[in-house]
């Protein structure tokens, strides 16, 4: 069953491709569309906890957290995995909608190298309302950017060698956790951009702040491209594997954090209750992310996936998530910029002077500003539901007058 998504001939993957193009099956997957947007939604809620939270201590500090703080936290987990995973899946099954593979390298490097440019230019006010912070943030934006402009290339590789690199990268990035950048001498900032959750000194008085190395990312955007070979199945194939694939991830995830012998640096113990010790069994690594942590992420992801083809149906009310699904750079340059706007004038209705909120990313801020949980929730939801009309006109727009340049956006 497995072969079809990693034993592949790559001319078993071009008679899929052309398959695809044919004008009886749809341009667009809803459940990929769907998933895609829940994830942004859930991406939402962590950045309004950034902006809006009281708590002055990491929500997954078991000595400190709640259960409901830390869960609001973990659920926000999913998002970077999937959005990268479905960023390969979308590139992949762009190539059935009529584009060569030519055509969808070259679309791969530029808009890969134009996500990089805007993560530190309009994500980056988005973020601080300033330009003239000397503190740069390498965040989800950057990373997809540049496996993009990694996977431009890597796509011409035969098939099976590609499903077998993203694999390798993804299972065994791990093992070099040992290596230090200062063991690269001038070059260490070469180590922390590919593997490092650190800084680099750029000069001037300037840091990059590295928060998404590149590895093991490339490798799940470069998974992402070859999972989607599966859409291009017929229907009930796919669900068995979709089922399956990710049955075993999970479980692949359950066995090896049991025993935790390899690749998490936060090894979990028991604590003071039982719920307590589940939520310390799920708390793996995210920066950078570690073998467990996608493993906990993309299988129930996959497995969701399966769901949504198993029930045959895009309700009304998941209608709403696909919007978002579709337009998700339009949404995520909207989010931030709102949330933060949104914490300005909170504050300055609340007699807080707002000053703090310029010049700096709120994850660096250090104050007693904040609320609690019910008023983070209650933002969120405003800012959604806000989003939701302009993501639906852009979402129209954009799909009545299928312009080139409206594909970097």
């Amino acid at each position: 069953m497995f072969k079809d998504l990693f034993v592949a001939s790559d001319e078993e993957v071009k008679i899929r491709i052309a398959r695809s193009a044919s004008p009886t099956l749809k341009p667009r997957f809803d459940s990929i569309d769907l998933l895609r947007g829940l994830v942004m939604v859930l991406m939402a809620l962590d950045h309004v906890r950034d902006y809006f939270t009281n708590v002055q201590f990491n929500p997954l500090d078991l000595s400190q957290t709640t259960v409901q703080l830390f869960l609001t936290r973990w659920v926000t987990h999913f998002c970077a995995p999937v959005f990268v995973f479905l960023a390969g899946t979308g590139a992949f099954l762009s190539m059935g909608r009529g584009k060569s593979k030519h055509d969808v390298a070259k679309f791969l490097l530029s808009r890969g190298l134009w996500l990089v440019f805007l993560e530190f230019t309009l994500v980056r006010i988005g973020w601080t309302f300033s330009l003239v912070d000397t503190i740069l943030v390498a965040q989800v934006i950057w990373v997809i950017g540049m496996s993009m402009v990694f996977l431009s290339f890597l796509i011409y590789l035969p098939f099976k060698a590609l499903a077998t690199f993203s694999i390798v990268i993804i299972l065994t990035h791990n093992l070099f956790d040992g290596v230090t950048p200062e063991q690269f001498g001038s070059f260490s900032w070469l180590w922390i951009v590919l593997h490092n959750f650190d800084q680099i000194n750029l000069g001037s008085g300037y840091t990059l702040f590295m928060g998404y190395p590149l590895i093991p990312w490339i490798g799940v955007m470069a998974a992402g491209y070859c999972f989607g070979t599966l859409y291009n199945l017929e229907t009930e194939k796919r669900k068995r594997i979709l089922f399956w694939l990710g049955t075993g991830i999970i479980a692949g995830f359950v066995l090896l954090r049991l025993f935790d012998f390899y690749d998490d640096a936060n090894k979990w113990t028991s604590q003071k209750n039982f719920i307590f010790t589940l939520l310390d069994f799920i708390d793996t690594t995210k920066y950078p992310p570690s073998l467990l942590f996608l493993l906990m992420t993309l299988g129930p992801s996959i497995l969701f996936l399966f769901l949504l083809e198993k029930t045959k149906l895009i309700t009304k009310s998941q209608s709403f998530f696909v919007v978002f699904g579709r337009v998700p750079l339009f949404y995520y340059l909207l989010h931030i910029p709102v949330i933060h706007l949104l914490a300005v004038l909170v504050a300055n209705a609340t007699g807080v002077n707002p000053g703090f909120m310029f010049g700096s990313y709120p994850f660096f801020w250090e104050t007693d500003w904040g609320y609690s949980l019910f008023i983070i929730y209650l933002v969120w939801l405003v800012v959604v539901i806000g989003l939701y009309p302009l993501c639906h006109l852009y979402n129209n727009f954009k799909r009545k007058r299928k312009s080139k340049l409206l594909s970097y956006l």
